[in-house]
């Protein structure tokens, strides 16, 4: 199964980095919606669209307002938002508000609770995250593959949602800080790069992919990748645009 990285920084934007998007494209599932979302178009191999949100900072959602130009270019049977009622409704209250937005795509929204979905034949587990304001976790089980997609959240190895991604074949976690800043890390509610490492080891995840990278910053190693790996080895930095089998 092929996943497709559109965007992998956190709050804003920055010259080469849009932010959170994720899309596998043969199941046109797509997590989150950021910036990188213009990317989304010419990838699209199917009629329908996925859309599971974590939640509703607009670093995540304010993509969706570029569903209307998806719809319009492509033809889709469904599009379908996923997500907890409050980030669905802050989305239709705020995000599609005239004053903001003038016309609302067509796309359906469905909420659900932390109880397991499916969607096709894969097996969906949200997660609560401790964040301000709440984000939600996925574990995705298909039948011979699993996923995990952790975002906004501050990684620790006592946290509730590491047993519910114990044992899956690749881990997307949020890196936003590196270690030395981990104080910014708690008081935002965010990651840094030793404790998610300690997380994808304590899970006995198969791999583990960093992504959501502060924009401030701008080289190539945006958290010390090399300290994730001298408690995970098998550990990569997410970039726009990168394509990886798992």
């Amino acid at each position: 199964m092929k996943i497709v990285v559109l965007g992998t920084a956190g709050y804003h934007p920055n010259e080469t980095r849009d932010t959170s998007c994720i899309m596998i494209p043969e199941l046109g599932f797509v997590l989150d919606a950021g910036t990188g979302m213009h990317r989304l178009g010419k990838l699209l191999v199917g009629d329908t669209l996925d859309i599971f949100l974590s939640h509703a900072h607009l670093d995540h959602v304010f993509g969706l307002t570029f569903l209307l130009g998806i719809s319009v270019t492509r033809s889709l049977r469904r599009i379908t938002v996923h997500g907890i009622g409050a980030t669905l409704q802050a989305i239709d209250r705020h995000l599609y508000s005239e004053a903001l937005f003038p016309v609302r795509p067509n796309f359906n929204m469905q909420a659900f609770s932390t109880d397991p979905f499916t969607v096709g034949d894969c097996r969906i587990t949200p997660m609560p995250l401790a964040h301000p304001g709440g984000s939600i976790g996925y574990r995705f089980d298909w039948p011979t593959k699993s996923l995990a997609y952790v975002t906004d959240t501050i990684a620790h190895v006592d946290a509730d949602y590491v047993a519910r991604i114990r044992g899956v074949d690749l881990l997307i976690h949020e890196c936003n800080f590196r270690d030395e800043d981990r104080e910014w890390a708690i008081k935002t509610g965010h990651s840094c790069t030793s404790d998610v490492a300690r997380v994808a080891a304590k899970a006995e995840v198969g791999r583990l992919l960093l992504t959501h990278f502060s924009p401030l910053e701008t080289s190539s190693d945006p958290i010390g990748i090399e300290q994730a790996r001298a408690i995970f080895a098998r550990t990569e930095l997410a970039f726009d645009g990168m394509t990886l089998e798992f």
